[in-house]
């Protein structure tokens, strides 16, 4: 098959799958996800992303009630049995399906839906160029819930003026963007935001830090701001679909480009990695 979906126990092709009505998720946004890359029938990072699901859950306080063994179990077997070796995994927890109302029942039991399609990781063989934008979005970005709206309006402005990303700033400090990471190098030293309730703490940069700190790049966690990308020597951008890119213009004024060897090595280094764990060829992930 090309593609498997499951909710709540029931498995079918994915544009088969019908979900009720009722499922909060449809009316409120009342659940948290993750997305992961599988190439090989390796899922990378698995661990750390099941990780961060359930630490999503368990701060919005939802009544999930599956193992974390057994959720990692389920999605493996169903990436197994896709016919394809490049794929995107999707899962998500909503709290539950009960007639509209804002209150809920805290007993009520969590829905699980889970996705697996064909997916590739982006291309990082160009700088791409992003537009800049004030985050509207609630104060919960840490979790990553399905509440979305605010990311979908900001990306679909930057898609029709020829851009493929936003990031964006709060008073003019930068956050985030609508479905990445933002981090910068400057003077040989990664500086990328403070872990808090501004941004969502992505796999990819986590992965960041780590391959910076194995090649000796001092990494500094610290607020920087829209004049900061403008002078930085390189822009990188991270998510689990994008290991390495780099942003060559923000908002028409060109970026970057002043610490290629370091940005390719750290690039090199994150492509190495993934490569050895889901058994590719670096070939096979593009851009490299």
């Amino acid at each position: 098959m090309k593609s498997l979906a499951y909710y709540n126990g029931c498995f079918c092709e994915l544009d088969e799958m019908y979900i009720p009505l009722n499922d909060r998720g449809f009316f409120f946004g009342d659940g948290v996800y993750e997305a992961a890359y599988c190439y090989n029938k390796n899922i990378f990072a698995l661990d750390e992303h099941l990780m961060r699901f359930y630490e999503s859950i368990r701060f919005l306080q939802i009544n999930f009630d599956v193992s974390f063994g057994e959720l990692k179990n389920l999605i493996q077997r169903m990436a197994d049995k896709v016919d394809d070796d490049k794929l995107l995994v999707y899962w998500q927890a909503t709290r539950g399906t009960a007639a509209r109302s804002h209150s809920y029942d805290r007993s009520m039991k969590a829905n699980l839906c889970i996705t697996v399609r064909h997916g590739e990781l982006r291309d990082m063989s160009h700088p791409i160029k992003v537009i800049t934008a004030p985050d509207s979005r609630h104060g919960y970005c840490n979790v990553k819930t399905l509440n979305l709206l605010p990311n979908v309006m900001a990306f679909q402005k930057a898609e029709e003026s020829g851009r493929q990303e936003v990031i964006f700033h709060i008073d003019g400090r930068v956050t985030e963007c609508a479905h990445s990471n933002v981090s910068i190098l400057r003077d040989g030293e990664l500086i990328t935001p403070p872990s808090d309730n501004r941004i969502l703490a992505g796999i990819g940069r986590a992965h960041l830090i780590k391959i910076c700190r194995e090649l000796g790049v001092n990494v500094i966690q610290k607020e920087f701001f829209l004049s900061d990308l403008l002078s930085a020597d390189e822009i990188i951008l991270t998510a689990a679909g994008s290991l390495c890119i780099s942003v060559g213009e923000i908002d028409g004024h060109k970026t970057g480009g002043k610490n290629e060897r370091l940005l390719s090595k750290i690039r090199n280094a994150l492509v190495k990695e993934f490569c050895e764990y889901c058994h590719c060829d670096p070939r096979d992930v593009y851009g490299v």
